[in-house]
């Protein structure tokens, strides 16, 4: 044996060598102690780590509440005066997120936040202004701008319907809001279209029908004393308001006081302050959808 020969046979040994001693020494360091020279030459406190356990499905973990987070961003957004975006906020949590917790007090500050502007003669979106012409009248200036005379007297100031004159401003605006009745939820909500306007709490509700209905106001008047007033006479002003509607003997009107849930004619009954509010947002030919079931 030539002693290239040997050398090549010696070299092969040695690799061999260093890559079993470097598996043993990976399984001693990485997998398990091997004991012996290993454990001398690098000590290893080896301990398996237990797998990962994901949690049990449990009743108790805490409910995720997605609207009350949109909530607290339209609460941060108040905070720093972004009041356009913070309204936004809200009206995701009543449209989008209507069973949240906070869907209640997101419903509260939007219906202000939207009265203020609706209600308000600075802010003149969705309102125009009617030039008085000869034969004019409150009643046909209503009509011709799908409006009340409640709304055209708020706007205008006036305590009571005076004569009118060519060339006479009033401010309009036209009233094409729908009502939404959920027994159940004993809420009474003002829309327009899918948009939310204002919502009122139910105090009574008497005779509800049955199923989902879609009907009309089609009376508007005031009661005092078991007299009704009509929107034109004097008397309606000071008075108990009270819409009807159409196809069925209904009213929505203000809860009597000192008056037992029997005695009640069939109907939705709101606080006074409520339905004086309702009765100045509304005009005979609004929709009605009673929503008998639960969404």
């Amino acid at each position: 044996m030539s002693l290239w020969t040997l050398i090549r046979i010696v070299a092969g040994l040695v690799v061999v060598a260093v890559i079993i001693f470097t598996a043993l020494m990976v399984r001693h360091v990485r997998e398990e102690p091997l004991g012996g020279w290993f454990s001398q030459v690098i000590p290893v406190d080896f301990e398996a780590q237990p797998m990962l356990a994901l949690p049990a499905a449990e009743g108790d973990l805490p409910e995720i509440d997605p609207g009350a987070k949109v909530f607290e961003k339209g609460r941060e957004l108040v905070a720093v005066g972004d009041l356009v975006g913070a309204r936004d906020r809200f009206r995701t949590v009543v449209s989008i997120y209507p069973r949240s917790k906070a869907a209640p007090e997101a419903r509260r500050i939007v219906g202000e936040m939207n009265l203020d502007d609706l209600l308000s003669t600075r802010r003149m979106e969705n309102k125009v202004v009617h030039e008085v012409v000869r034969g004019d009248s409150y009643l046909g200036i209503a009509g011709k701008h799908d409006t009340s005379l409640d709304l055209i007297m708020h706007f205008n100031g006036l305590m009571d319907l005076k004569s009118l004159q060519p060339g006479d401003e009033l401010i309009v605006m036209p009233l094409n809001f729908r009502i939404l009745v959920e027994p159940k939820k004993e809420l009474l909500s003002l829309w327009d279209g899918g948009r939310f306007i204002k919502a009122y709490p139910l105090l009574a509700v008497v005779g509800a029908p049955g199923g989902d209905q879609k009907t009309k106001i089609n009376g508007k008047s005031a009661v005092r004393d078991g007299r009704r007033y009509p929107p034109a006479s004097e008397g309606y002003r000071g008075a108990s308001k009270v819409l009807t509607v159409e196809r069925m003997p209904l009213l929505i009107a203000a809860l009597p006081e000192e008056t037992a849930v029997d005695e009640l004619a069939r109907g939705f009954y709101l606080a006074p302050e409520d339905m004086e509010e309702l009765a100045l947002l509304t005009r005979t030919g609004n929709e009605v959808e009673i929503r008998s079931s639960a969404r």
